[in-house]
C-alpha cells in the first residue's frame, strides 16, 4: 500500500477512538458499569447501534426494544456484505472479517482498484477500529466518572470532520458530487424521523445518480 492509504486509515481509526471516548463516557454517566461499553465495543463493534442501545436503556426503554432497534440499524450490513464478499475470506478468517465489517472498512475496500489492495485496506481498517473503538470506550468510561457533561467537549464532531476531509478530493467529479449532495439531502430529510444509522440507508437511494454522466470525469 502507498503512504496515503495507511495515513487515511489511521486518521479514521483515531477519529473512531475519539468517538469511543464519547460513547464510554455517555454509558457510564447513564448508569452502566465501566466495563459495559468496553465489552460492547469489542463484541458488537457497531457505534450507531451501541449508542442507540445505551440511549434507549438510559431513557427507560426495555432491553428487548433496544436490541431490536440496534438490529434494525445494523441492517445496512446486509448490502455491505454483498458488496465485499471477496475480501472476507473463508473459515475463521471469514468469521473475523464479518465481525470487522462496518461503514469505514467497506468504504476503504471499495475505493481500491486491485483485489489485494481491497483486502489490505479492509483488514487494516477493521483491525485498527477493533483496537481503537474499545480503547476509546475504556478511556471514556474513566473520563465519565470525572466529567459529568462530556457532550460539552464536542468529541462527536471529530469523526464527521475527518470523513468530510477524506471525501472532499473525490467530489471534483460531477457525478460523485451530484450523488453525494442528493444522498446528503435525503439523509438530512429523514434524520428527525429515523433512529441513528438508518438515514445512511435512505441516502443509498441516490447511488443510481452516480452512473449518470459517469464518463464526465473530474470536471468543474
Amino acid at each position: 500500500m502507498g503512504g496515503t492509504l495507511p495515513r487515511d486509515i489511521a486518521l479514521v481509526c483515531l477519529a473512531v477512538g475519539v468517538i469511543g471516548v464519547s460513547y464510554g463516557a455517555l454509558a457510564v454517566t447513564s448508569g452502566f458499569p465501566w466495563w459495559f461499553p468496553v465489552l460492547m465495543g469489542a463484541l458488537v463493534l457497531a457505534a450507531s447501534s451501541e449508542f442507540l442501545f445505551v440511549g434507549i436503556i438510559a431513557a427507560g426503554g426495555s432491553p428487548i426494544a433496544a436490541l431490536l432497534a440496534g438490529l434494525l440499524v445494523n441492517a445496512r450490513h446486509v448490502p455491505f456484505g454483498l458488496a465485499v464478499p471477496d475480501v472476507l475470506g473463508k473459515g475463521w478468517r471469514g468469521v473475523l472479517g464479518t465481525h470487522l465489517m462496518n461503514d469505514e472498512t467497506v468504504v476503504f475496500a471499495l475505493a481500491q482498484d486491485e483485489p489485494e489492495r481491497k483486502r489490505a485496506a479492509y483488514w487494516l481498517c477493521g483491525l485498527g477500529i477493533l483496537v481503537c473503538w474499545p480503547a476509546g470506550a475504556a478511556l471514556g468510561a474513566l473520563l465519565g466518572s470525572v466529567v459529568r457533561d462530556t457532550g460539552a467537549l464536542g468529541l462527536d464532531a471529530m469523526f464527521p470532520a475527518v470523513i468530510l476531509a477524506l471525501t472532499l478530493p473525490a467530489l471534483r467529479s460531477r457525478p460523485l458530487r451530484r450523488t453525494a449532495l442528493t444522498g446528503s439531502a435525503l439523509a438530512l430529510a429523514v434524520t428527525p424521523f429515523l433512529p441513528a444509522g438508518l438515514p445512511i440507508l435512505v441516502a443509498l437511494a441516490a447511488l443510481p445518480l452516480c452512473t449518470v454522466g459517469a464518463g464526465e470525469g473530474a470536471v468543474r
